[in-house]
């Protein structure tokens, strides 16, 4: 299932509290890919691909929630997988990173591991695209990237990766028009109103980064309309029903 992106950004919130974000994009020429390959918690992030299997994801995020470092938690659910030949999964920790391709994926496939992300693709037109995907998300990434900017959020920054690796060739399967996109992020910062743009995906399109991204500045703009409207109201409350 062609590409995706797992990231762990530290950061200091509104009451100068140290907190951790993570995140989680992905991209296939295929529908539904949200229900599938993206997993997050406040504790970490992973994504599972190829032949997917999807207790990688559900199970790893669970092991992350219990404490275990991501390298052992999923290597420990690979170790019990008799389809580890035929898997990509990848992800970040509280403390660490991983990623693994079995050598039955489809061409081309590969991973990459660095500071603070992974990324991994298979079915790809080549290498260039996860390198664009990282290089994207590096070069936005604070403090590290020359155009990082810490007032955009990371679901923003996801997207844009995903763009990037879309536009050097992506998912190599052109007979298959019909594709989709999701993103994901958790926080352990604990907020009286989530926004409702972290979590989006959408399943079925022939243009997936764009109705994505437009899904992603709808939502964007709804939650700061409800949070004016709440935070403004005279009784504070902000538990009305969104639908």
């Amino acid at each position: 299932m062609t590409f995706s992106i797992c990231v762990r950004e530290r950061y200091t919130d509104e009451n100068g509290s140290d907190q951790t974000r993570f995140g989680v994009a992905v991209t296939t020429r295929l529908p539904g890919v949200g229900t599938l390959c993206p997993f997050a918690s406040e504790h970490g992030a992973v994504a599972t691909q190829s032949h997917v299997n999807v207790e990688l994801g559900r199970k790893g995020v669970e092991y992350l929630d219990d404490g275990l470092a991501v390298e052992d938690a999923l290597e420990a659910l690979l170790s019990a997988d008799d389809g580890r030949p035929q898997r990509q999964v990848h992800g970040v920790g509280t403390a660490g990173e991983f990623a693994f391709s079995g050598e039955e994926c489809k061409p081309w496939y590969g991973d990459r591991v660095g500071d603070n992300f992974t990324v991994a693709g298979n079915l790809l037109t080549g290498e260039s695209v996860i390198e664009e995907v990282a290089t994207a998300y590096e070069d936005s990434a604070p403090p590290l990237g020359p155009d990082a900017d810490v007032d955009r959020p990371l679901a923003a920054r996801l997207i844009d990766a995903l763009a990037a690796g879309h536009a050097e060739g992506g998912d190599k399967r052109e007979e298959l028009p019909v594709q989709s996109a999701a993103m994901v992020v958790e926080t352990t910062e604990d907020r009286s109103m989530g926004p409702y743009y972290n979590d989006l995906r959408v399943d079925a399109t022939e243009t997936p980064i764009e109705d994505l991204r437009e899904t992603y500045e709808q939502a964007e703009r709804g939650f700061e309309m409800a949070r004016e409207r709440y935070e403004d109201a005279d009784d504070g409350d902000n538990t009305e029903d969104a639908g």
